[in-house]
């Protein structure tokens, strides 16, 4: 289980981001759109449109580290509650968004338990 560090700071962009972008694309829109460094020791956090789908971008000594989760039921619960163009989370707050819960109402996702692929 690859999981964020709790300790890290979070920005969630609360638009949403073609899923086809890749590093490059993704931290041209951390340093355009959401006005931050990509480069800082912090995880920037993307989103679908759809809500199905999540990237996380991260700077790591001498690259950047893309984290990919894409839902087979569901959707992730964006923070609608919070105003800003650029959300901060806590990590702990991020592991709970990826698990499912509305961090408003703090529900999460039906776990699921599948045997096979397809």
């Amino acid at each position: 289980m690859i999981r964020p560090s709790t300790d890290l700071r979070v920005y969630l962009c609360r638009e949403p981001v073609d899923m086809r972008k890749q590093i490059d694309g993704l931290a041209l829109l951390v340093q355009e759109a959401m006005a931050l460094n990509p480069f800082d020791q912090a995880l920037f956090v993307f989103g679908n449109r759809q809500r199905d789908k999540v990237k996380l971008l991260f700077w790591e000594r001498n690259g950047f580290v893309v984290w990919y989760k894409r839902l087979e039921r569901e959707r992730f619960k964006w923070p609608t509650h919070l105003k800003d163009k650029t959300v901060t989370l806590t990590g702990q707050e991020l592991n709970w968004l990826l698990d499912g819960y509305n961090l408003k109402a703090m529900q999460p996702h039906k776990a699921l338990d599948f045997q096979r692929v397809g």
